[in-house]
């Protein structure tokens, strides 16, 4: 089934899917995605995220979803691309090698399309990539075992790059406890390794990302926290009750700090397929913690089903679209889109 991922290069006509003012906003807002996983794909398989490709799968199942052709065409100005390892182990090691190895694959689909993609940090610097044509690339890693108990990794990753760390992914290690998961303790917060690890991703810039984490652990880095954190990539309960979703409380303790949560393009844990489950979660946010609050957190490429409208970055604009119907104004939807992650960039 793999050969489905090698690039389509079939002549296609440029997406028009979205109504003029979505593609107005997006040209004045180009949005900006909090996590993809197609590195894992390129250090895998060696998945060309600078080539067109057509999701192998029926309904775009586990990955295809991003590349560079796609999101220019759907409006988008920048992906976070998610840094995934698999501890398989109790203590697993070279965890922080298969992190390096996949920005390396980044750096190579840079280097071959250098003008089309563009590695990126700051605001400033995904302004200038926007000013220049080209397409934002920022790097997150997801799980805190990457870093094998040595914050002294972290320094290395944040030289090459990484702008977000997630302090957990699906088990338990030395920074604390999954929300689900090998590991799973309901009772317990962050450790004092991880509040040590807070600090040091404040003192290097990183923003700390608690998708995944416990509603204990969530909380203890929120009150720690003097830079904004994100939620990268989650659902929200009061849209749909799910072990993945953040309560109320989380999404008011992450904008009380200043950061901004992704909504998931997941029919899993959003309640249902199509844009309307999604654009619930969006307002949900919105209606309890404000409109500097939500943000765009697919997990394309994470061995998800999509949201079939929005099963790769061609589906943006009708996403704009939704969000207008609902209600919300064009400021809010380019805050959605763009802005509130621009803000959280900057203030970082």
């Amino acid at each position: 089934m793999w050969e489905g991922f090698l690039p389509n290069t079939a002549t296609l006509p440029v997406s028009m899917v979205g109504s003029p003012q979505a593609r107005a906003l997006l040209a004045a807002h180009p949005a900006i995605d909090l996590h993809a996983d197609t590195l894992m794909w390129a250090r895998w398989i060696g998945y060309d995220v600078q080539a067109r490709h057509t999701p192998p799968l029926p309904m775009a199942a586990i990955g295809g979803h991003v590349d560079v052709p796609r999101m220019v065409e759907g409006g988008m100005g920048a992906q976070f691309f998610g840094l995934v390892s698999l501890p398989l182990a109790r203590r697993p090691r070279g965890m922080a090698r298969t992190i390096h190895e996949q920005i390396d694959a980044l750096d190579e689909a840079i280097a071959r399309r250098p003008r089309a993609l563009a590695k990126a940090r700051t605001a400033a610097e995904l302004e200038a990539c926007r000013q220049n044509g080209s397409v934002g690339a920022l790097l997150g890693i997801e799980g805190a075992h990457s870093l094998e108990g040595d914050l002294d990794n972290l320094d290395a990753f944040a030289r090459r790059g990484v702008r977000y760390l997630g302090l957990l992914h699906f088990s338990s290690n030395e920074a604390g406890y999954p929300a689900y998961g090998r590991g799973r303790n309901d009772a317990k917060g962050l450790t004092t390794w991880g509040h040590a690890l807070v600090s040091r991703c404040e003192a290097l810039g990183v923003i700390v990302d608690l998708a995944h984490i416990n509603r204990r652990g969530f909380l203890d880095a929120c009150a720690q926290a003097k830079n904004p954190p994100i939620v990268s990539h989650t659902g929200v309960t009061g849209a749909f009750s799910h072990w993945r979703n953040i309560d109320d409380d989380q999404l008011r303790a992450v904008a009380g700090a200043g950061g901004c949560v992704g909504v998931i393009f997941c029919p899993r844990f959003v309640g249902g397929d199509g844009l309307g489950p999604v654009v619930r979660h969006i307002r949900h946010i919105v209606d309890v913690a404000g409109e500097d609050a939500p943000a765009l957190g697919s997990d394309w490429d994470g061995f998800i089903v999509p949201t079939q409208p929005l099963r790769d970055p061609l589906g943006i604009p009708l996403l704009v679209d939704a969000l207008l119907a609902e209600g919300l104004s064009d400021t809010a939807v380019g805050k959605i889109v763009r802005g509130n992650v621009m803000r959280v960039l900057g203030a970082s």
